[in-house]
């Protein structure tokens, strides 16, 4: 595994993990980039204007996870390049596997 992918701070619960998200809109293509302060960084390539980017950032995450784009909510930082997301279905250790397999 990634030493990076360590790094992220997950927090399990209620059937799902919450973590937090340091968004990049208007980037010139989605992905993750790395690791920032325990947070996933991610690149999107929309901009944050009526709540594109954070759709497409739900939408990122789901295909990126495997899981429903319904399992997937930004439970703090809507109007934020920071966010705290809770995805069901899914553990920290699967978590952790899948940015590792992702990371630039």
């Amino acid at each position: 595994m990634n030493e990076a992918a360590e790094r992220i701070s997950v927090k399990e619960g209620d059937g799902g993990i919450t973590f937090a998200v340091h968004a990049q809109p208007r980037a010139s293509k989605c992905g993750i980039t790395g690791i920032l302060n325990g947070a996933m960084k991610i690149r999107l390539t929309s901009p944050p204007v009526d709540g594109a980017a954070n759709e497409q950032c739900v939408d990122f995450l789901a295909q990126l996870l495997k899981v429903r784009r319904r399992d997937v909510t930004i439970i703090t930082g809507e109007s934020s390049r920071h966010k705290v997301v809770k995805v069901s279905g899914i553990n920290a250790q699967q978590l952790q596997e899948l940015i590792a397999d992702n990371l630039p």
